[in-house]
């Protein structure tokens, strides 16, 4: 079976399965399974599959029909023009949080104590070590998580320490000079409305935020008012319908509030100053 054939077969074996972009993962699986680039495949389309390519190349298509997110198939995401390394103990990066990384590099100072709260794979502290070129803390309740994250601070040569610990608790009182997140904030009620790849792959723990959604914001938002140094910010991406919430906790002891919208014009980003 050659490459090209082999292609042709997996987008319809996906598409037939009501797979999303089937043509796209297809090509993304058969590379993974050949240890190429996509455009490896076009190159050399005639070029016959190996039968070690072929049975991982199987192997993949049935996971991915199965519901597994391609990411966790292929072990790696994108983010901030850079590649993590993911696993089903982390979150999938998503680009919305970008908004994240676009407002901290902003507003940030390169001599700044940063944390990364509920790190995951790293994807925030690492971008933001390599762009501010300041060293940054990843905080994950996770070991698991922790060790992904480190791994990826490794490969891309980035500055940062892990700990271990719920949210801020690693922390001393007013010691930091910035609280970077992207918390749990998937209401609990919501589980079985969500896509499976999401429901039934992602880690739990990074998902839900509680009964309404809500509170690890609350908690987050308490916590950073006492760790944060007085001018310190806090900024954390906000979940679909959570910016009235998170606005009202940050009326008192906080200023210079402000509110970033993806390209979709959805609330993404919330930023705040401890006063």
């Amino acid at each position: 079976m050659t490459l090209q054939t082999a292609l042709l077969q997996g987008t319809q074996i996906l598409d037939d399965g009501g797979i999303a972009a089937p043509r796209l993962t297809a090509e993304v699986l058969l590379a993974h399974a050949c240890r190429a680039s996509r455009s490896y495949l076009y190159g050399h389309s005639e070029r016959d599959l190996k039968e070690v390519e072929w049975i991982h190349y199987g192997r993949y298509l049935h996971e991915r029909l199965g519901g597994k997110p391609t990411q966790y198939i292929t072990g790696r995401q994108e983010f901030y023009g850079r590649e993590f390394r993911v696993t089903p103990d982390v979150l999938i990066p998503r680009p919305e949080t970008e908004h994240l990384v676009e407002a901290a590099v902003k507003s940030v100072g390169r001599d700044a104590r940063v944390v990364d709260v509920g790190c995951g794979s790293g994807a925030i502290a690492v971008s933001i070590a390599l762009e501010l070129g300041t060293r940054v803390v990843g905080c994950d309740i996770s070991p698991a998580a922790i060790r992904v994250a480190r791994r990826n601070a490794l490969n891309l040569g980035a500055a940062v320490d892990f700990v271990a610990g719920d949210l801020l608790a690693p922390f001393g009182e007013a010691s930091l000079d910035a609280v970077l997140s992207n918390p749990p904030y998937v209401p609990l009620d919501s589980r079985e409305g969500l896509q499976r790849e999401v429901r039934d792959f992602e880690p739990a723990v990074a998902l839900f935020g509680g009964p309404g959604g809500n509170e690890i914001y609350a908690r987050l938002t308490a916590e950073a008012a006492r760790k944060l140094k007085p001018g310190g910010w806090l900024m954390m991406e906000l979940g679909f319908g959570s910016l009235d919430a998170v606005l009202e906790m940050t009326q008192t002891g906080w200023r210079d509030v402000a509110v970033t919208d993806d390209l979709a014009g959805i609330p993404r980003v919330l930023s705040a100053r401890r006063l």
